[in-house]
């Protein structure tokens, strides 16, 4: 058996179900769970068809680079969407089987497992980032978030002795859970390190989609692009469907960047068999170019967090993130709980499920910055929000610290 496996740590939502296990809810309140991100709102109906329309794919062996008209219309977005110039399809954009088996991937493909290897991660973050360093015989690196930096990871905390040990950065941006924004001159600063060192960045932007200003959130690519890096040399952007056009179950994404990393990811990928139905192909290429359906998705979002963000504002110490579906909110300010027993009253009292931030982090020089914070995913209609949130409200005045 693989002596690595035993270095994983259990997922977040089952320590949450562990944590939860003897809990019996308050019977007069149905279930509203605010503790997973998936998309809740209806898939739109087009897609719907196009899987229907496209069910001759299923007696198709897919190919692993997929088809020409599905890395055609994932260009063409990337493009439209970031202002890129013309990417090429067959050498730097490869579809893949949603984003999370990607990002794992990825570690696998790059990381040459030596003694000391490390790869560096945010935190809190992504549990997939931990799992796939671990897995490729790298150690995991955190950089926490700073709250007075908009949950920015302090990247010039980290010493010139670990930056020569980094083989890859994972970040995530719109992050999870903060939903913090890298700017230019974060891009810039680790492109520089990323020049100085060697290292490879993958960054993970499935919530760029969802966004409150009225400016788009900068893209990994296209931050490149306004810097000159042409090539895009040692980045790879990670995007998918599944929020952006609410089809998690499509498991459909892609990665794109640097031709000679694309190379070898496809190398590997060919023997890992993360290829993507045809059926789940053709149904892409409609979503990819649609934006009707992106922009009422962003518009509920939009509604949903102006009526709850000030709501939960009144209770707790939480803020509108620039994007994401997600609310990060301190409750040790306001009451005498911390986030783990925050999260089993407020399941017990009230059957709202929520998750603690905690478990979305890791103990890293010094502390866990997701201790004493809960993470909500706002995924659900509005109406079901709204009474969470109710419930939440009320749930605190309860529990007031004195």
């Amino acid at each position: 058996m693989n002596p690595l496996l035993d270095l994983l740590q259990p997922y977040p939502f089952e320590k949450l179900r562990v944590l939860l296990a003897d809990q019996t809810p308050n019977p007069a309140y149905a279930p509203i769970s605010l503790g997973i991100g998936e998309p809740k709102h209806p898939t739109p109906a087009f897609i719907r068809q196009a899987v229907t329309d496209h069910l001759d794919g299923l007696a198709t062996y897919p190919t692993t680079a997929g088809t020409d008209a599905l890395r055609a219309a994932i260009a063409g977005w990337l493009e439209r969407r970031y202002g890129l110039p013309k990417l090429n399809p067959a050498t730097q954009i490869l579809p893949v089987n949603g984003s999370r088996e990607a990002l794992f991937a990825l570690a696998q493909t790059v990381v040459n497992p030596i003694p000391g290897a490390l790869v560096l991660c945010p935190n809190p973050f992504y549990q997939i980032y931990e799992g796939a360093a671990l897995l490729s015989g790298a150690q995991p690196y955190f950089v926490n978030s700073d709250p007075t930096r908009n949950f920015a990871s302090d990247y010039q905390s980290v010493p010139p002795e670990v930056w020569s040990r980094v083989q890859l950065l994972y970040l995530c941006s719109p992050g999870n859970p903060t939903g913090a924004v890298l700017t230019l001159e974060d891009w810039r600063e680790l492109f520089d390190l990323s020049d100085r060192y060697g290292f490879v960045i993958a960054a993970d932007e499935c919530y760029s989609e969802i966004y409150f200003k009225p400016e788009a959130p900068l893209g990994s690519l296209e931050a490149a692009h306004r810097l000159g890096r042409t090539d895009y040399k040692n980045l790879i952007a990670f995007s998918s469907l599944s929020k952006r056009s609410n089809v998690p179950g499509m498991r459909s994404g892609f990665v794109a960047g640097d031709a000679t990393l694309m190379k070898k990811f496809m190398l590997y990928r060919t023997y890992h068999g993360g290829a993507m139905s045809p059926t789940i192909q053709s149904a892409s290429i409609l979503a990819w170019n649609d934006e009707t359906h992106v922009q009422e998705n962003r518009a509920k979002y939009i509604d949903k967090f102006k009526q709850l963000t000030p709501l939960l504002a009144e209770v707790l110490d939480v803020a509108l993130p620039d994007a994401g579906f997600y609310l990060w909110a301190r409750v040790d300010r306001d009451t005498n709980l911390t986030d783990t027993e925050f999260a089993r009253a407020l399941y017990a009292e009230y059957n709202v499920t929520v998750l603690p931030g905690s478990y979305l982090a890791r103990q890293a020089h010094g502390i866990n910055p997701g201790q004493n914070r809960i993470r909500m995913a706002l995924v659900a209609e509005v109406d079901e929000c709204l009474e969470a949130a109710r419930r939440i409200v009320d749930f605190v005045h309860q529990h007031k610290k004195s």
